[in-house]
């Protein structure tokens, strides 16, 4: 057992690492760009520009899809789009290093790969309609609010983490 920790330990990077240079890039973030960041805004320009490119009629015509579109800028042209692309190349580029590339779904032994999907699918559904109707993701409520001192970052912070674990004991059983 010491050895299967001593192992797994050696793939993953240090969670505390991980936190400081997350606070050195909202540092950079703020510096840069004047606000924090976020992950909501580069999935609303992707969905503004298939949805334009599909049916442009429709998205000009919306109420919500028009005020994206712009023959001065385009929806991709957007920081956020280019911090997402950065997160998928950065995850990929360190499961490479790690040995850890591969496919699979992480589940519990007491529920299939498909109950898995279900949930996680179901579970990102609930967090984009979130994002939305609250203006942000989690990057942009919480952390960048909480480093700029606003109220409401603690507030989103707070209840994030807490319903995460009422959550997490409700579905307990999917996992354990």
């Amino acid at each position: 057992m010491k050895s299967d920790q001593k192992e797994r330990s050696k793939k993953y990077f240090n969670p505390y690492f991980g936190g400081v240079l997350l606070g050195l890039l909202l540092l950079l973030t703020f510096y840069i760009t004047g606000r924090g960041l976020g992950a909501s805004g580069a999935v609303k320009s992707t969905v503004v520009t298939a949805v334009h490119a599909v049916t442009p009629e429709f998205a000009e015509h919306s109420h919500y899809l028009s005020k994206f579109i712009s023959d001065d800028n385009h929806p991709m042209n957007n920081w956020l789009v280019f911090e997402a692309l950065g997160i998928l190349a950065g995850a990929f580029l360190s499961g490479a290093l790690s040995g850890r590339l591969k496919l699979k779904v992480e589940h519990s032994p007491k529920i299939t790969s498909k109950r898995r999907l279900i949930f996680a699918a179901f579970g990102g559904l609930l967090f984009g309609i979130g994002s939305q109707l609250g203006r942000g993701c989690t990057s942009g409520a919480a952390l960048s609010g909480m480093a700029s001192l606003a109220t409401s970052g603690f507030i989103a912070m707070i209840t994030i983490f807490g319903t995460a674990y009422v959550f997490a004991y409700l579905f307990r059983k999917n996992w354990i």
